[in-house]
């Protein structure tokens, strides 16, 4: 709001000046800062109390970009209050910036928003606990390198010694020490003396300051100091402030500067270079394939896991060991698996079974998932992936207590990724159509736009964000931010939500971001064109625009994303399956069989053919064809499940474009003729046969030692290891035998027999307090406002009272019960308005302003003006009443 908007009083404090605001700037406070409606403040004094408080400006702080944070550190070396064209002078410095001069107004509007500034322009000031938190002080130097001013320095010192600096730097005497610093501080705020000064130091002197200019300020002296540092005490360009130890001044230090606070401004965020350009055909292309690579690869994983996954760790999460041999059975890096799991575990169709001997498994949603289109499949891993907290990339790295972070285990919980996930994306979807970012420039973006969080935030005692220096960031190149950037690259490729390093169109939908407007154009038209860039404002929906700026000035970034409800969120997903269908191959129904015992898949399959083939073949290599080899196991392996040898040859006559060799139907009949003639059940463990040679060639076998058979009748033997354990060893040794129930049927086994009970997908952590939506927003405004216009409204004064204030601000009114009844009655009869303090079912008070209408049986009945409807009150929860003093207008 600028200075003419403003009431003719400028406004004495923050609450003054949040009362001149309208419903739309409180909501918008409201939003920014959601940890200040929890619970909803009872007027506005006490929301500017709560926004004081020192939780509440650290989150704020945290949250600022470079400049924006840059410009709070100057006015906390600014005078309080400092005019804006002093907030300039110490951003601009004395040549002036364009630059900075442009940025500014959008700066400081930003910090009046976020109640962290109030006051007109010619009266800035900064909340008082940020000014605490960002001043300089010898514990905890300001981000600005700047220390004490002259008046703080010389707090303590006695006043001969102020006579004595006052003198040396060329000052008359004065009659006190109060007058005597006001002097000293004129003199060095005044260019053409202070040049003058400086000019009569020798060179030796000046370097000593050059080397303090900067930051820190702060040095160490001996008792007996070297000349050329005796000649600045003796001026007072340096300052004691304990033994052994001196500062520059802060106005000494604005001069040698030039007047900047900061050694860097920049009011500009460092652009997001371009590592590579593609074509958009290309991209979307390269990302389609990824995404088909990331749903087989899901698939795959629990394929494997279908039967009963590894052991759950009895900290949580999985073995380092498990996760090895999970990366070797899909072929990747550990650290790529990872990813997988987690991924499998953030979309719910993976989890623990919660048994005693706890084991992962697919759970019942794994099943309803696989039947979707892989379009809306690949929707359901990405948009989890884009809304969750927990960080694959972490996986392997140590907590605070020296322990190795685990897949699926606890610690794995960063609440900025997803901020910093999407981010990244919406700085990928400003640039230029089918163009790879620099990693790091990215990253340096997002420190500008978060400096304190690379840093690491704000400490036990305040910010600690350092000096931009060189203007390079105040990050180390490996903050939690940076890292989480450099991961949101790789796992956006790898789950196809970039192709080669660039946004795709499905990809941009899934932001909730319209297509570009060559997307619209027929593909012939713009195969050869080069795409044109549209400007952010084109490119961010409603949810991602920052705020207009001022006229002339820069936009800035959006301070913080906001996540889009789940309806936004399933729209998006829907568009972006439309968008990435099209380009995903369509599943096949046929497969060609060759003479090898082979069979080869030129595509995705359907459904029901790769159920039915992956149980009866084994995966031999992966690509853009898939090849099935044909094994005894295999084939047992469907047999087991319940098919037929007619079944198998039937199966495959109908899915395979060329004949069926006749060594795989030889193999299908070996293994059938053989499967089942040994029956193995429960006793401990048992072996059935009708076969009397077939049992002593597995006696005499050396190989079943380990088993300890022994003959009970001539058609069966006992073992001494379990049914499983019996299975698997006469497997090995050649045969082909199948489990047996307790009433002597084959049992059937099927791959997706186990599954976890119903579970649901792992929720978010969030960061900090839920942004509250439009409604509670609404509502939140309505009740500060109800209670305020309560607080501040015009009471008459009683007896003994001074003015009409009544009791103190926030204090119910406190009248006996006749009295009460008395003032309420008659109030019925005039048409008064009265202010009462009334405490709910609850026992919650609160204050109102009502027009009584009725009194009867024990209730008020009277038009509430706080909560704008008519209302009835037990007198019995009336605190008391007050008159409200007549409207002098």
């Amino acid at each position: 709001m600028s200075t003419e908007e403003k009431p003719v009083s400028a406004p004495r404090s923050l609450a003054e000046a949040l009362r001149g605001r309208d419903d739309t700037e409180l909501a918008a406070l409201l939003r920014s800062r959601p940890d200040l409606v929890t619970p909803v403040p009872t007027d506005l004094t006490q929301l500017a109390t709560r926004a004081g408080t020192r939780a509440s400006v650290v989150r704020a702080l945290d949250r600022l970009d470079r400049f924006t944070l840059q410009t709070a550190q100057a006015l906390a070396v600014a005078a309080d209050p400092a005019p804006y064209g002093e907030l300039l002078g110490l951003l601009a410095g004395d040549e002036g910036d364009p630059a900075v001069s442009a940025a500014l107004p959008g700066a400081v509007r930003t910090l009046r928003e976020q109640a962290l500034v109030w006051g007109g322009d010619d009266r800035l000031r900064l909340v008082r606990t940020a000014r605490e938190l960002l001043s300089p002080s010898p514990q905890h130097p300001s981000p600005t390198g700047l220390g004490p001013t002259v008046r703080e320095a010389t707090a303590g010192m006695s006043p001969g010694r102020i006579q004595e600096i006052v003198t040396a730097a060329g000052l008359p005497s004065t009659h006190d020490a109060v007058s005597a610093v006001a002097a000293l501080t004129a003199l060095f705020t005044d260019r053409e003396r202070m040049a003058a000064l400086l000019a009569e130091v020798p060179f030796e002197s000046l370097e000593v300051l050059e080397r303090l200019v900067w930051g820190p300020p702060y040095g160490q002296v001996t008792a007996d100091p070297a000349t050329r540092l005796r000649r600045l005490l003796d001026r007072g360009l340096l300052l004691p402030t304990a033994p052994g130890t001196v500062v520059l001044p802060r106005e000494v230090a604005l001069h040698l500067r030039g007047g900047r606070a900061h050694r860097a401004v920049e009011p500009v965020p460092p652009r997001v270079g371009a590592a590579a350009t593609h074509s958009p055909r290309t991209v979307d292309a390269t990302a389609a394939g990824q995404a088909y690579t990331a749903l087989a690869t899901v698939e795959e994983l629990l394929k494997d896991w279908d039967e009963g996954g590894p052991a759950v760790l009895r900290s949580g999460g999985l073995s380092v060991r498990d996760l090895k041999r999970t990366a070797a059975a899909l072929d990747l890096p550990e650290q790529v698996a990872a990813f997988w799991v987690e991924l499998a575990y953030l979309s719910g169709l993976l989890a623990s079974d919660g048994e005693a001997d706890e084991r992962y498994a697919a759970t019942p949603a794994y099943d309803t998932w696989r039947e979707r289109p892989a379009a809306e499949r690949w929707t359901t891993l990405a948009a989890a992936w884009l809304t969750a907290t927990r960080t694959p990339g972490l996986v392997g790295g140590r907590d605070a207590k020296d322990h190795t972070l685990s897949a699926l285990g606890p610690g794995l919980d960063r609440s900025a990724a997803p901020e910093v996930r999407r981010r990244v994306l919406t700085l990928l979807a400003e640039l230029p159509e089918g163009t790879a970012p620099d990693a790091g420039s990215v990253a340096e973006r997002l420190r500008w736009e978060r400096p304190l969080r690379a840093t690491g935030g704000a400490t036990g005692s305040g910010p600690t964000g350092t000096d931009t220096g060189s203007g390079s960031g105040t990050g180390t190149g490996d903050d939690l931010r940076s890292r989480l950037a450099r991961w949101t690259l790789t796992e956006a490729e790898m789950l196809g939500v970039t192709g080669r390093g660039a946004l795709s169109a499905h990809g941009r939908a899934l932001l909730g971001m319209p297509a570009p407007a060559s997307k619209a154009q027929p593909q012939a038209e713009r195969a050869d064109r080069a795409p044109e860039p549209a400007g952010p404002g084109d490119r961010l929906p409603v949810h991602h625009r920052p705020a207009a700026p001022y006229p002339d000035s820069p936009a800035p970034p959006p301070p913080a994303l906001t996540a889009p409800t789940p309806a936004e969120q399933a729209a998006a997903s829907a568009a972006a399956a439309r968008l990435l269908a099209p380009q995903l191959p369509e599943p096949l129904d046929h497969v060609l069989l060759q003479a090898d015992l082979t069979a080869v898949a030129p595509g995705p399959l359907r459904r029901p053919l790769a159920d039915t083939l992956g149980v009866l073949a084994d995966v031999e290599s992966k690509g853009g064809a898939t090849v099935y080899r044909f094994t005894p196991g295999s084939v047992r392996r469907a047999l087991d499940a319940g098919r037929a040898a007619a079944d198998l040859h039937a199966f495959l006559a109908a899915h395979s474009r060329t004949p069926v060799p006749q060594p795989l139907t030889y193999l299908i009949d070996d293994v059938a003729r053989r499967h089942g003639h040994l029956r193995v059940g429960a006793a401990s463990a048992y072996v059935r046969c009708d076969d009397d040679a077939m049992l002593n060639e597995i006696l005499a076998d050396k190989r079943a030692a380990e088993l300890g058979l022994r003959r009970l009748a001539p058609t069966v033997l006992a073992a001494q290891a379990d049914p499983i354990g019996l299975l698997e060893g006469l497997r090995r040794m050649g045969f082909a035998p199948a489990a047996e129930s307790a009433g002597g049927d084959v049992l059937v086994t099927r791959a997706d027999a186990r599954r976890t009970p119903p579970r649901t997908a792992p929720e978010p952590v969030p960061e900090g307090p839920p942004v509250p939506d439009d409604t509670l927003l609404a509502a939140a405004v309505r009740a500060v406002r109800a209670g305020d216009l309560a607080s501040t409204a015009p009471r008459k004064a009683k007896d003994g009272e001074a003015d009409g204030t009544g009791t103190g601000s926030g204090e119910l009114p406190r009248t006996g019960v006749a009295e009460t009844l008395a003032t309420v009655q008659a109030a019925v009869l005039t048409g008064e308005t009265l202010w009462i303090g009334y405490v709910n079912a609850e026992g919650a008070a609160s204050q109102r302003v009502i027009a009584p209408v009725r009194v009867e049986g024990g209730f008020v009945t009277a038009y509430d003006h706080t909560a704008d409807a008519v209302r009835t009150y037990p007198l019995h929860r009336i605190t008391g009443v007050a008159e409200l003093a007549d409207d002098e207008n």
